[in-house]
């Protein structure tokens, strides 16, 4: 795929995995103060590690660590899975066939595209493909050395964006941003369940859920045009009360945590080009700016003091890389 042959709505509506945003129209269930954001970053060092390649289609949507410093990242617009490693070599693990219609029925963007990952301990990795065909959008699993398999079919009509892995339940949870649902996936695969379509996961007219963790018993997600941050308990195996932990983080998408027992959540805000740091009382600070070579971040992953920052550069269409900062000590 040339540069220059990109499809429009790989640059502009690409962006609706993390960058538009609209006003919300309804109240949450438990409503945080608006959101206070810090322009002046904390002292970290960063750099860019890897400059990925444009022409190619390597826009990085979702990142997975492995133990020893491999970062297994999903490049959107070329429906591929990648491992990266700690030196920077990128190698294609796998390309998901294009549909029929080269993507154009995919819901709300119109390309197909791999979107969530992540790696079990056994060193398999779990993705998501969103392609608008009932054939082909799911819930993917990728041994190592090993050709892709879907494990879970997924509507077709909607699009398939954050997945978070729950170990001790062996259940997988994702985030559907046109439907505005979580659901879930058992470890083996088979049938999809809806666990929760709350009205605080709804879109206001474009995409809604779409980060997720699982963090001691709840899941934590992001909705891109409410611009918040939520936390919904897992009470039994069923969601509990919606509580928004944040608030007007416009372009919201994938989230980490980090601090001192993992108290503070680091989020990617896609299209004001920013991380941020939000603290347990909602009160945001920005971590890394353009300054420091942010192009629509999507996607972040910390192990230890170091920040792994994917940017896509989905209307930027300059430079999609992996920055890598280090946080200040807390």
């Amino acid at each position: 795929m040339r540069k220059s042959t990109l499809p429009l709505a790989v640059v502009v509506a690409a962006a609706g995995i993390g960058l538009m945003t609209v006003p919300p129209s309804n109240a949450a269930t438990v409503t945080a103060a608006p959101a206070t954001v810090q322009t002046r970053p904390p002292a970290v060092t960063s750099r860019i590690g890897v400059h990925f390649d444009l022409a190619k289609g390597q826009m990085p949507e979702n990142i997975a660590l492995g133990p020893d410093g491999t970062a297994y990242v999903t490049f959107a617009a070329a429906r591929q899975v990648a491992a990266i490693s700690p030196a920077g070599a990128t190698r294609i693990l796998a390309t998901l066939p294009a549909p029929a219609d080269g993507g154009a029925g995919t819901p709300v963007l119109g390309f197909a595209l791999t979107t969530g990952i992540v790696r079990t301990g056994d060193g398999t990795l779990y993705f998501l493909y969103a392609s608008g065909d009932a054939a082909s959008t799911g819930l993917y699993r990728l041994r190592p050395g090993k050709t892709p398999q879907r494990i879970a079919a997924l509507p077709a009509a909607g699009l398939p964006n954050g997945l978070a892995y729950d170990e001790p339940a062996k259940t997988f949870y994702l985030t559907d941003s046109v439907s505005g649902s979580i659901t879930t996936v058992p470890l083996n695969g088979g049938r999809a369940q809806v666990w929760s379509s709350a009205p605080e996961l709804a879109s206001t007219g474009f995409l809604g859920a779409n980060g997720i963790k699982v963090r001691r018993g709840a899941i934590w997600a992001t909705n891109l045009d409410r611009g918040t941050l939520l936390r919904i308990p897992i009470e039994r195996g069923r969601p509990g009360t919606v509580q928004v932990k944040a608030s007007g983080l416009a372009g919201i998408d994938d989230i980490a945590f980090s601090g001192t027992g993992g108290d503070q959540v680091i989020a990617a805000l896609n299209g004001p080009n920013k991380v941020v740091r939000i603290d347990a009382d909602g009160h945001v600070t920005t971590v890394l700016t353009t300054a420091e070579g942010l192009q629509n971040p999507t996607s972040v992953a910390v192990r230890g003091r170091t920040l792994y920052v994917l940017s896509a550069a989905y209307t930027t269409a300059t430079d999609p890389n992996l920055v890598l900062a280090t946080l200040p000590r807390r």
